[in-house]
């Protein structure tokens, strides 16, 4: 612009060049290219060797919708003769591939969910556990985006369904429409692009009062909303490094994870809403359909009644335990791969109780956490005084320590009871039950034992129970035995 400024003031090229610091035919270029309209920033296109070679270029990518990559391209342009370098190629696919975009580009239209219509949930890879792959189940209820996350062994029609109760449950009650993936659980296939539902899952939506319906196959931003909670789920729940967390040990871990993740994203405010969705979700609740008060069962397997005092259920002439609290109640079996799956009713709502490995007659499957405060082979310790409860409340380590003494006929026991409750209160509960625990795999029972091992654990590893070593047996040892027999 001071080109042609200094042009329109002296009239002539080189004084215009003399006040824009430039030379004169620059100045010329510039004023002729204002006569015809042109751009003078523009720059000017070369002839390029590819440019014979763009109408197929741009026919591949037609064809291929833009997906074909670079080098199969320029695979096919060097049988027809191109020299250029793969870097040419590669820059002309790029703008082949711009321009297709640009007349093909998908526009979404903004989605505006209504209260009380729409739930959307699909599954997440869960954490492997004891050797075994989980999935998550994620659900996410559009107008308040709450969030739902529960952790599963397979993707089943009966884990569906009790997935969906749970997921009512919690939320209160039931949407009009439940969209999700066409996986075989849901879509059995398709007849002229028209999704042909699972009768199972058609009976599940019937008993709840809802619909279920599928997004188009291979398109999961006909689902974003759920997809991202997927994403979240997976990124805060599966150890990993992102989020430094570690492995789990037990299966009720997980699930008080899940619980926890459940909680914490619902309780915050959500980005797009600025609401949360815990206190949107009571606005919503109005706007669901009433819960049935007995969940859907149909699909949970065979029907069996719970033993009122052992726990077990009978399947296939083999005996499986189930949680206590299910003692006298019914539940549902099922096989799943070389499974036994085991479902109940807990607090209303359908879940897995129990899931054993197949076992043959005469082999009975039993497992020790179905059975909490009960011991094995061992009479318990029941306090019966003020005195004995104090004592066994120290922990773990002192009901150990009794059970040991008492084994070993320890006398005085009593007293050294009172001592241990006594120095619990200046030492601290957690050290002076590890002591006693010590104390017990040790095998010591003096008065001054525990006081010993207190003063020993302060000062090495608490954990580490003191054990010698055949250096330091009293047993004489061989060495004098050794010529004997020997040869003179």
């Amino acid at each position: 612009m001071e080109i042609l400024a200094a042009y329109d003031l002296t009239g002539s090229y080189r004084r215009a060049a003399e006040l824009a610091g430039c030379d004169h035919h620059t100045v010329r270029r510039y004023v002729l290219l204002r006569g015809t309209g042109a751009d003078p920033a523009a720059r000017a296109e070369r002839v390029k060797m590819i440019d014979v070679f763009m109408p197929k270029i741009e026919e591949l990518v037609e064809e291929s919708r833009g997906r074909i990559g670079a080098d199969q391209v320029h695979k096919k342009l060097a049988a027809m003769g191109f020299t250029g370098t793969d870097r040419t190629t590669r820059r002309a696919v790029s703008a082949a591939k711009h321009s297709y975009a640009s007349g093909h580009r998908r526009v979404h239209r903004p989605w505006i969910p209504e209260p009380g219509l729409w739930l959307q949930w699909d599954w997440g890879a869960g954490p492997r556990l004891d050797g075994r792959d989980t999935s998550l189940w994620c659900a996410w209820l559009a107008w308040s985006r709450y969030r739902v996350v529960i952790p599963v062994q397979d993707k089943t029609i009966p884990t569906i369904a009790a997935c969906l109760d749970a997921t009512f449950r919690i939320l209160g009650g039931v949407p009009t429409y439940c969209l999700t993936d066409n996986e075989r659980t849901v879509t059995t296939e398709r007849i002229a692009t028209l999704p042909v539902r699972n009768p199972d899952i058609v009976a599940i939506g019937r008993h709840y009062g809802t619909v279920v319906r599928t997004c188009r196959p291979y398109d999961p931003a006909s689902k974003g909303g759920v997809e991202n909670t997927v994403k979240i789920a997976r990124r805060d729940l599966v150890p990993a490094e992102v989020n430094l967390r570690p492995a789990y040990a037990s299966w009720g871990e997980l699930e008080e994870a899940c619980d926890a993740f459940t909680a914490q994203v619902n309780a915050r405010l959500h980005r797009e809403t600025r609401k949360i969705p815990a206190q949107a979700l009571a606005q919503e609740r109005q706007r669901l359909h009433l819960l049935p008060e007995i969940p859907y069962t149909a699909a949970f397997g065979q029907t069996r009644k719970v033993h009122d005092k052992e726990a077990t259920i009978k399947v296939d002439e083999v005996r499986y335990s189930v949680p206590s609290t299910l003692a006298g109640q019914r539940v549902w079996v099922r096989y799943h791969g070389r499974d036994l799956v085991v479902i109940g009713i807990v607090d209303g709502t359908a879940v897995e109780v129990a899931r054993h490995v197949r076992s043959t007659p005469g082999n009975p499957c039993i497992h020790d956490e179905h059975y909490p405060g009960s011991a094995r082979g061992l009479q318990a310790a029941r306090p019966t005084t003020a005195a004995e409860e104090e004592f066994l409340a120290l922990g773990p380590g002192a009901e150990a320590w009794l059970s040991e003494a008492a084994a070993s006929g320890v006398r005085l026991i009593a007293t050294r009871m009172a001592e241990a409750v006594a120095l619990a209160k200046l030492r601290g509960t957690g050290q002076v039950d590890r002591a006693l625990g010590a104390a017990a795999l040790a095998g010591r029972f003096a008065a001054a034992d525990l006081r010993s091992i207190l003063d020993h654990q302060a000062h090495h590893d608490a954990e580490a129970v003191a054990r010698a070593g055949e250096e330091h047996s009293l047993q004489p040892g061989t060495g004098a035995w050794s010529g004997f027999g020997g040869h003179p």
